[in-house]
């Protein structure tokens, strides 16, 4: 009875719960479906809240933990152990707050198998959490490998044209990753004697505590980096994402983006940078070089589509590679800027993925030369649109000027990158953002009217739409005009991080 009220293994699995409700469901409620798995989800961000009232943000250790052993078999000993800290706690948030906002844009979109939907969604919401959760590697990857079922699924069946092939693009690249990150697993477990543990444990704080001599350590670190790297996606491992996105149902994008993606950025802030401290050190260079090409080319071919959920997708090649910049900048500025930016896209990248599923559920297009004079005719779907895309772009007094800033400031000062001028190419990258964002804007919203608005009756936002946007409008404002809460949670965390770099 303590397990199952532990608040992080309710947290993780009560999700579970609303889809082995609906499972006994008659298919043909899909109101009465939709009510339920929206409730589970919004239980679910009510049980987040509880937590984060419990947590203790001065403190950088791992707490609420959930510790019982698990699996012990030929010498192994596997642990079910959760906890969470400074680092996971806004990730947590940001799954469970997601959540319900992507099931609330599916009212009216998925109208087919809409049991089917709601299950697979929340299954995907108890891998997400998993993942963020976990504090045993083998535990871990259970929940990373688990996030790749309902994922392929909802890729596969509610998706578009080229549904299939995105969906087994997806499943086969993250899948290539993962087995890297299982032999590196294994590896640890089984190397364990040798770094003084008695037994075979793959528990992090155990794993923290061990010393790996510099050559292992770069082995094991690109076994992980290439599973996290294929996850962000990083250049040049990014050509599943658009393919994913574009083929995605709306609420699928949504989560993808703002959660899925950061899997991966989680991957090398939670295990390679504490895991292995001397290759980190060493990589750093590199991953901000990669870093820096991803900024750059994902918003020069964001300008160059004519698809604007292409456009979309393809700018989360850049926004993600601010964060990979400012995560091996190994400085409190660049680390703490690159937590925020994770929520930070997820807010602003997962709105314009909502809001451009909603004019495409009328128009059934995307291509941007067939709008144009949105503004006259959908003036709220409009305001809303563009305090999303100000946002995507970075504008001060908003979130992503604050989490871009800190992390340019970091990587400029950034004793493990070595040269500032990572960081000064990089910033060229906020001002390609704001062209392909205000060329989109523009092409869509402003000018003379499109063959779209010319001959369909388009709709304004209605009253669900409207309430589906706000609580991300509120966050960008919020985050844009005060982050100084969000960085107080994450400062003893990031501090007892660096404490442990060799800089």
């Amino acid at each position: 009875m303590e397990f199952l009220l532990q608040p992080l293994t309710l947290l993780t699995f009560f999700p579970l719960v609303g889809a082995l409700v609906i499972l006994f469901m008659n298919s043909e409620m899909k109101t009465a479906i939709r009510w339920v798995a929206l409730v589970t989800s919004l239980i679910t961000f009510g049980i987040s809240l509880w937590t984060l009232s419990m947590f203790n943000a001065s403190n950088p250790d791992l707490q609420l933990e959930a510790k019982y052993p698990w699996i012990a078999v030929a010498g192994w000993n596997i642990y079910y152990y959760l906890a969470v800290d400074g680092l996971s706690i806004l990730l947590v948030l940001l799954t469970a707050f997601l959540t319900p906002i992507s099931l609330l844009s599916t009212w009216t979109a998925v109208e087919d198998r809409v049991k089917d939907f709601m299950i697979f969604f929340l299954l995907l919401e108890v891998g997400m959490m998993g993942v963020f959760l976990a504090q045993d590697l083998f535990l871990f990857y259970i929940f990373w490998e688990f996030t790749l079922v309902p994922m392929y699924f909802l890729i596969g069946i509610w998706g578009g044209p080229r549904r299939m092939y995105a969906a087994v693009k997806f499943f086969l690249y993250t899948m290539a990753g993962s087995i890297l990150m299982l032999v590196a697993i294994l590896f640890l477990g089984i190397q364990t004697d040798t770094f003084n543990i008695p037994t075979m444990l793959v528990r992090l704080p155990d794993l923290y505590a061990t010393t790996i001599i510099p050559q292992t350590q770069m082995l094991l670190f690109i076994a992980f980096a290439a599973a996290f790297a294929i996850k962000v996606p990083m250049w040049p491992l990014h050509s599943w994402l658009p393919d994913a996105h574009v083929e995605a149902p709306t609420a699928g994008s949504v989560i993808l983006a703002g959660v899925l993606l950061k899997m991966g950025t989680y991957g090398f802030l939670r295990f390679n940078i504490q895991l292995f401290p001397d290759a980190t050190v060493a990589a750093a260079p590199w991953i901000a070089l990669l870093a820096t090409i991803g900024i750059i080319y994902g918003a020069a071919v964001s300008y160059a589509q004519t698809d604007v959920k292409k456009l979309v997708a393809y700018s989360s090649v850049s926004h993600l590679g601010f964060v990979m910049l400012g995560l091996f900048a190994l400085n409190p500025q660049g680390v703490a800027g690159a937590i925020l930016q994770m929520i930070n896209h997820g807010l602003s990248t997962g709105a314009l993925f909502l809001l451009v599923g909603m004019i495409y559920e009328q128009t059934h297009t995307r291509e941007i030369k067939v709008y144009g004079g949105l503004w006259k005719i959908t003036p709220i779907f409009g305001a809303v649109m563009l305090i999303a895309s100000l946002s995507s772009m970075g504008l001060p007094g908003l979130n992503g000027f604050v989490g871009e800033f800190t992390i340019l400031l970091g990587a400029f000062g950034s004793k493990a990158i070595g040269n500032p001028w990572y960081a000064g190419i990089s910033a060229i990258g906020v001002i390609m953002a704001a062209v392909y964002i205000l060329y989109m804007f523009q092409k869509m919203f402003l000018g003379p009217a499109g063959e779209i608005t010319q001959h369909h009756e388009l709709k304004d936002l209605n009253w669900r739409e409207i309430i589906t946007a706000v609580p991300l409008i509120v966050f960008m404002f919020w985050i844009g005009l005060y982050p100084a809460p969000f960085f107080n949670i994450l400062a003893p965390a990031v501090e007892k991080l660096l404490s442990a770099l060799p800089l």
